[in-house]
């Protein structure tokens, strides 16, 4: 890391959304701390230090408690100018039938270790009057998720989490920015056994690229929150304003139930 550059530290960054948000700091001129639970973590630091950028890795679980205090060891001492608080993971299925470690394994990662990392890091941004983090949110935070009810709640958890410390922090110099990404081309949707039985797995999805390039443009504005990527995302989050849950439920349960993929394959959809 160097005294003149900004520096970004950026979780779930091996790949999708977290990797290209990545690029996007490190094209602009921010070294980077890089996390991620996954092997794929030092391809994509090398990848990301051909930008120019200095580039430091910290391959840590951040489901467990061990993996976040690995972290934030490893940023220590040092300046955090952005935080990009992206790792997630889903599950799909009907809740009766999903494995309850899979459950606890979204709540872990989704909202545990959001608020592990964002307290320390928030606690460190207000002290100097400076400083932004990110949450990456999703659509899925404005409807209710039938086959995806978990997943669906901790993003619920995610937005208005971030809306309150927005709140909290508005005189401080800190900015708190949420991004809400739909369905978008990476390894969630087969991680979340979702990717061929279901119609939102099997649909065309947004470019992670385009999602990071929007989210990296609302976070250095300071944005109070905005949905990313193509216009169908940005068609979904104007519905979910507006439409009851009840709807909203049942929209989902039409994309998100197992063997809704076999026949839709073509078609657009997903969260």
């Amino acid at each position: 890391m160097t005294d003149t550059r900004p520096l970004a530290l950026i979780t779930g960054a091996s790949a999708g959304i977290g990797y290209e948000l990545a690029r996007q700091f490190a094209e602009h001129g921010y070294d980077l701390v890089v996390n991620a639970e996954d092997e794929r973590l030092e391809s994509a630091a090398r990848s990301l230090r051909e930008t120019g950028a200095r580039v430091r890795s910290v391959r840590a679980d951040l489901r467990t408690r061990e993996g976040v205090e690995r972290l934030l060891a490893a940023v220590e001492g040092l300046t955090v100018d952005v935080a990009a608080l992206n790792a997630g993971v889903g599950r799909g299925g009907a809740f009766v039938d999903t494995d309850p470690a899979d459950d606890q394994a979204v709540i872990d990662l989704n909202v545990t270790a959001t608020v592990r990392l964002a307290k320390p890091l928030l606690r460190a941004m207000v002290a100097r009057g400076a400083g932004r983090i990110a949450f990456t949110s999703s659509v899925a935070s404005m409807m209710p998720g039938p086959f995806q009810p978990v997943y669906n709640a901790s993003k619920s958890f995610v937005q208005s989490f971030a809306e309150a410390l927005r709140e909290e922090v508005r005189d401080t110099g800190v900015t708190i920015t949420s991004f809400m990404p739909g369905a978008t081309e990476t390894d969630f949707f087969r991680r979340a056994g979702m990717a061929d039985d279901t119609r939102m797995g099997a649909s065309k999805k947004d470019d992670p690229a385009q999602v990071a390039e929007q989210a990296f443009t609302a976070i250095v504005k300071g944005e109070r929150k905005s949905v990313t990527g193509s216009l169908k995302a940005k068609a979904m989050g104007a519905a979910g304003k507006v439409l009851p849950d009840g709807v909203k439920a049942a929209a989902h349960r039409k994309l998100a139930e197992p063997g809704t993929g076999k026949d839709d394959a073509g078609t657009e959809g997903g969260t």
